[in-house]
């Protein structure tokens, strides 16, 4: 092969490489890898060997990127700068110095560690803006993706096209992101909880919904942050800032640390659920639902296996298709809701509820919201799917989304205060409401369950009596409560905590000795 020739294939390998290396450095490595392999190969063959080894590790975007990868080379646009902080090394006497940079392009985003010398040069010369081409070793970090950089150049004939402007939606979030700031709507706060760390110290966590009009999160709070809750109101409007994305039980949460907050916005912020029309629910999905209250009734207590309290308020809830009993377990249980409210029940879960009709339990995943005119948030009609972004909680029974709507929307109402299906009276749930079927073991308030009893006490017939309730205590005897009075129950059936049943048979003692259980 021609001298011109062989110059002229090196050129070319070259020229379809993407790589910082100049053609100088490339060809100097062509002739060194000729003698290495002591003739064996010519300098053609060295530079296509040279070619896959700087290839190797090339990813098409940074959501390609994957820890447990050898090395990987991506570009990036620097979206925000740390500080630079230093740490002792075991063994030296130099403290290490590292500095974290997050960079994204337009499929993800992720954080890019420089150390020592490296950080330096960052914090003096670096811009939020620049592109720039990293290699590395990606690994899990402490806010997700982490890439530990061994090089990385500006590349300013690169384009990537990435908001710098520093804020999101609710349905932009994406694990791993971190300084993340999101106006929303405060939709419902949580008490304040406290827990031991492994070192030995209290820690504190509180929640609370944020919606805007893309979706709605869960937003965690962390210790000293966790304080903040207290003085949050729902249909206040807020920023969220410098959170951190992470993922719990499949759903994305916004995370506030110690380099984080919450402030009160003066500007309206929308938030419009999307929900699933009542009529189309089915037996153990999660869905969201809104409508009105058509009864509401009295707040139960129980006791559980364990010896404590357990609560439950039973609901009635309507919208243009069909109406559902709605069953508040614990905290939710409190919210001051009356007849007429419009209300937005998120994430609940779908049982057999009293007389086989299905029923929503909405337990401590699930949201509830009041949505009056206080709260700033609009309303969706039925239909759409549910869950919003950020959420992956509910379930779709359509392809259409909701669309602004009022109150007629839920009860297909003239605004003569007449119901599509039924008003409180001829309700079903406007009995007494017993304490639900739950699963309500020993760790806490219920997660789930079908609703109150739907009992009106014991009815004596020819000396024999039929009780309908709940199960709130198994054992021998068993505890049924409909509301209004318990029953002890002895019968060997098996029944579970929370289960509704009718027993019939004598009572004798207090105490109904069942012949029969259904």
């Amino acid at each position: 092969m021609s001298q011109n020739r062989l110059m002229g294939a090196i050129e070319e390998v070259y020229e379809d490489l993407e790589t910082d290396v100049s053609e100088e450095e490339f060809r100097e490595a062509v002739e060194e890898k000729v003698e290495q392999m002591g003739g064996l190969a010519d300098e053609e063959t060295a530079a296509m060997l040279l070619a896959h080894e700087l290839n190797e590790g090339e990813v098409e975007t940074i959501a390609d990127v994957e820890p447990g990868m050898d090395e990987v080379k991506f570009l990036a646009k620097v979206v925000s700068i740390g500080e630079l902080r230093t740490f002792e090394r075991d063994g030296e006497n130099e403290d290490g110095r590292v500095v974290n940079v997050d960079a994204a392009d337009e499929t993800d985003t992720i954080r890019l560690a420089f150390w020592d010398e490296q950080a330096v040069d960052v914090v003096e010369n670096l811009e939020v803006g620049e592109v720039l081409r990293v290699a590395g070793r990606p690994k899990d970090g402490f806010s997700g993706l982490e890439v530990s950089v061994d090089k990385a150049e500006p590349d300013d004939d690169a384009e990537i096209d990435v908001d710098l402007t520093g804020g999101s939606t609710v349905e932009a979030l994406t694990m791993g992101q971190s300084d993340v700031n999101v106006r929303g709507l405060v939709l419902e706060t949580e008490s304040i909880r406290t827990f031991d760390r492994d070192d030995g110290s209290e820690g504190k966590v509180a929640n609370f919904l944020l919606g805007d009009e893309t979706g709605r999160v869960r937003v965690t709070l962390w210790d000293e942050r966790a304080d903040r809750v207290e003085g949050l109101e729902p249909g206040s409007a807020v920023e969220v800032v410098d959170g951190y994305v992470r993922e719990r039980d499949g759903d994305l949460e916004l995370h506030v640390g110690d380099q984080g907050a919450v402030d009160e916005v003066d500007e309206e912020v929308d938030f419009v659920p999307e929900t699933d029309a009542i009529d189309g629910v089915e037996m153990d999905e999660v869905v969201d639902i809104a409508g009105v209250v058509r009864s509401a009734d009295p707040k139960r207590t129980f006791d559980r296996d364990d010896g404590s309290e357990g609560q439950v308020r039973n609901v009635r809830i309507q919208d243009d298709t069909g109406d559902i009993r709605v069953a508040l377990w614990g905290e939710k249980a409190d919210k001051e809701i009356a007849p007429g409210d419009e209300v937005f029940v998120a994430d609940a879960e779908i049982q057999d509820g009293w007389q086989d009709d299905l029923e929503a339990s909405a337990g401590w995943r699930s949201t509830v919201v009041v949505l009056d005119e206080n709260t700033g948030a609009g309303v969706a009609a039925p239909g759409g799917a549910s869950g919003g972004a950020g959420s992956s909680g509910g379930s779709s029974s359509g392809d259409e989304r909701g669309a602004d709507a009022g109150l007629g929307a839920f009860t297909g109402d003239d605004g003569d205060g007449s119901s599509a299906s039924g008003g409180p009276d001829s309700d079903s749930a406007g009995s007494t409401a017993g304490a639900g079927s739950a699963n309500v073991g020993s760790g806490g308030d219920a997660g789930g369950g079908s609703g109150g009893a739907g009992g009106t006490g014991g009815a004596a017939t020819e000396g024999v009596v039929e009780f309908t309730g709940t199960v709130v205590q198994t054992g021998d005897p068993a505890i049924l409560d409909d509301g209004e009075e318990t029953m002890q129950v002895a019968t060997d059936e098996t029944l579970m905590l929370g289960q509704e049943i009718t027993a019939r048979g004598p009572v004798r003692d207090g105490q109904l000795d069942a012949d029969d259980v259904f």
